[in-house]
């Protein structure tokens, strides 16, 4: 199962870091936010929020 086929719990947002687990796998991953200048707030992502992941990669560029 990739990282992209399963969906995540907000568990915590720590500085720049959104730390989220897996629900069917239990895996807990940290995510850094690559853009500082717009910070990960609560309000975006409060915990026990449900998110999935997206391939960067089949995203069409610009």
């Amino acid at each position: 199962m990739s990282v992209f086929d399963e969906k995540y719990r907000v568990v915590a947002i720590k500085n720049d870091r959104l730390v989220i687990r897996g629900i069917l796998s239990g895996s807990v991953l940290t995510i850094i936010n690559p853009e500082p200048e717009t910070p990960l707030t609560e309000a975006d992502y409060p915990v026990g929020k449900l998110i999935a992941l997206s391939d960067p990669s089949t995203t069409p560029l610009n």
